[in-house]
């Protein structure tokens, strides 16, 4: 019956600790058993916490013999990608630049979903200072995709992906930029919720760019993407019952979204919107010109505050980076604050534009990721493809990023090809029940 736990929902296992069918206490030691005889877990895994996971494990035990858990989720054990301050554990960033940094508290999220009752199981490699998309990152480690072994996970929440879908985790906690969460989880087949930027505290989480990194969970069912967004923020969950996408009207986005796909996600994009219209949903495809005006700003806006964030930690000791990272880092350093400016303003009027031209649709649907993972060693061993296949990785993904936008990917049921769902800012409910509806289409 344990090692059934391993691969079940992060909700179905708080079920049955509140129904009594489950010891927390059990179930951690599962996981943290689990995690130590994976052998990939040290690729997964920067470190684990058992001492606090126990403890935690411990107190929700009681606090379940006494009919008084704190959440749905009291009890059950996630992972924390590495820069999510933890008190008194290293919280590095997957960067040797950030080596032996240890907070004295806790991130904001993390306090909130240790309220909540969820266990810690420990830290997961990702990115170095999450400035990539692929999940390669030969200073710390790099994960291999569930789906291929020779292929990257994802990135940067490369470890919380992966310590979900290879049954180490029964969620993970990452965060998005351009699409941290949602990569990943594409290519893990797992569901990834990004959030609107704002809407989930970014104290004591490690920045990359503060006006567009966001935090949400990777995990296994859209149930379980709801119950955790109350846990990160403190509130109560979504309602999710009685969504059904009949009489949705759906936007395909052909704009930018649909250039240069590989021929599984294309396929896999394609059946999946051909289940939702058999469903009932109506299903139009169309242009929205601000995308690719929005797409231009890019480069000005991402590289230019990572750089202005990391510069001088980064030229105090550049070595110790891995290359591509340091220089896509770098590329910021070419724009000037008026460009950066001005860029800000035109994507202001852009994202307005972007809602107006959607405002009829219940959700706009596109390929969470244009590609398949790519091989890791021939990113290793080839600066050019990797620059290549990373801005490829990241494309559709960014859309969200750049319009502001929450998003949940679902698996397509075709293995690391993701079904991304956009909706208009601070509507995670709506989205949530909109995906939960779609992803009983797809199942």
């Amino acid at each position: 019956m344990s090692q059934d736990w391993l691969s079940r929902s992060a909700a179905s296992l708080g079920r049955d600790i509140g129904a009594g069918r489950i010891d927390p206490v059990a179930l951690t030691e599962t996981h943290l058993d689990a995690i130590a005889a994976h052998p990939v877990a040290p690729r997964i895994y920067a470190r684990t916490t058992p001492d606090r996971a126990r403890s935690e494990a411990e107190a929700a035990a009681r606090r379940a013999k006494l009919g008084q858990r704190r959440s749905v989720l009291d009890g059950v054990p996630v992972s924390w990608k590495d820069l999510f301050d933890t008190a008194g554990t290293p919280t590095e960033a997957g960067s040797a630049l950030l080596a032996g940094r240890t907070p004295d508290r806790d991130a904001r999220v993390l306090s909130n979903a240790t309220a909540a009752g969820l266990v810690c199981l420990g830290k997961t490699h990702m990115t170095e200072l999450a400035f990539s998309g692929l999940g390669l990152n030969p200073v710390t480690a790099s994960p291999p995709c569930v789906n291929d072994a020779d292929a990257v996970s994802g990135g940067s929440s490369s470890g919380a992906a992966t310590s979900v879908a290879f049954g180490l985790a029964a969620a993970g906690i990452g965060s998005d930029t351009g699409g941290s969460v949602r990569v990943p989880s594409a290519w893990n087949d797992l569901v990834g919720l990004k959030t609107t930027p704002g809407r989930l505290s970014l104290e004591g989480v490690v920045p990359l760019c503060a006006r567009f990194d966001t935090v949400g969970p990777l995990c296994r069912t859209v149930e379980d993407a709801a119950l955790l967004l109350a846990a990160l923020e403190g509130r109560t969950p979504a309602d999710l019952g009685g969504a059904d996408p009949a009489g949705r009207r759906l936007l395909a986005l052909r704009t930018v979204a649909l250039d240069a796909v590989e021929d599984a996600p294309g396929a896999a994009f394609e059946a999946a919107l051909a289940r939702l219209s058999a469903a009932g949903a109506t299903i139009e495809t169309g242009d929205v010109p601000a995308v690719a005006d929005a797409m231009d700003l890019a480069p000005i806006l991402f590289a230019t505050e990572a750089y202005g964030t990391w510069k001088d930690t980064i030229e105090a000791n550049p070595e110790v980076m891995f290359a591509p990272i340091r220089e896509r880092f770098r590329g910021g350093a070419v724009f000037s604050g008026a460009d950066y400016v001005a860029a800000w303003h035109r994507l202001d009027r852009l994202r307005t534009d972007y809602l107006a031209a959607t405002a009829g649709y219940d959700a706009v649907l596109l390929p969470t990721c244009a590609i398949l993972p790519p091989n890791a060693e021939r990113l290793l061993s080839d600066p050019a493809h990797f620059t290549e296949r990373n801005l490829l990785t990241l494309r559709n993904t960014r859309i969200g990023n750049l319009m502001g936008l929450p998003g949940v990917t679902l698996p397509t049921g075709t293995p690391s090809c993701g079904l991304l769902v956009q909706t208009p800012p601070d509507s995670e409910r709506r989205l949530l029940r909109l995906s939960a509806a779609i992803e009983r289409a797809l199942t």
